[in-house]
């Protein structure tokens, strides 16, 4: 049992709630990805089938956009990406590139359709926490949208309706 894999995975939330044994089980079908700094762990419209749990490194989430790639976040240790190839399978929305050297746990559809095959109620709550996961950017996303249309930081924009 590699105790401190399945330690970096129950931290996260879309692991939260998952049993020692069953991470272990999920562990042991899941390779280990080294990317070098400044290459790809994917690019936007790549094929998806897979999500990725940073071990090791920084990551930067790019967006395309008239030739160029735009910063949308940065992740670290503990941090996953990719989850949503996990949910709808289709291609990759953005390009992940190394900023360090990065070792990743690649987690496919596959490796998750086995856990179902020992656990229903385990491979379920994965699926809900996914799902929460997903809803939790969405929701930051659209606050980032709406603070930049309104051109004000939240903080003003509560005021402003308060006020009313």
């Amino acid at each position: 049992m590699d105790e401190t894999r399945i330690e970096l995975l129950q931290r996260m939330p879309v692991f939260g709630g998952i049993q020692a044994d069953v991470l272990d089980f999920l562990l042991s079908l899941c390779p280990i990805d080294t990317v070098r700094a400044n290459e790809y762990f994917f690019r936007e419209s790549d094929d998806a089938d897979a999500m990725f749990v940073l071990e090791a490194g920084k990551v930067a989430v790019l967006k395309s956009w008239h030739g160029g790639d735009f910063l949308l976040h940065t992740l670290e240790r503990g941090d996953c990406f990719g989850e949503m190839a996990l949910i709808d399978l289709q291609p990759r929305s953005a390009s992940v590139r190394a900023i360090e050297d990065c070792e990743a746990i690649r987690l496919s559809a596959a490796n998750l359709y086995q856990v179902n095959e020992r656990s229903v109620e385990q491979f379920a709550m994965i699926q809900m926490n996914l799902g929460r996961e997903i809803s939790r950017r969405l929701r930051a996303a659209d606050e980032r949208i709406f603070e930049s249309r309104m051109g004000a930081p939240e903080a003003e924009l509560q005021h402003v309706f308060q006020a009313s």
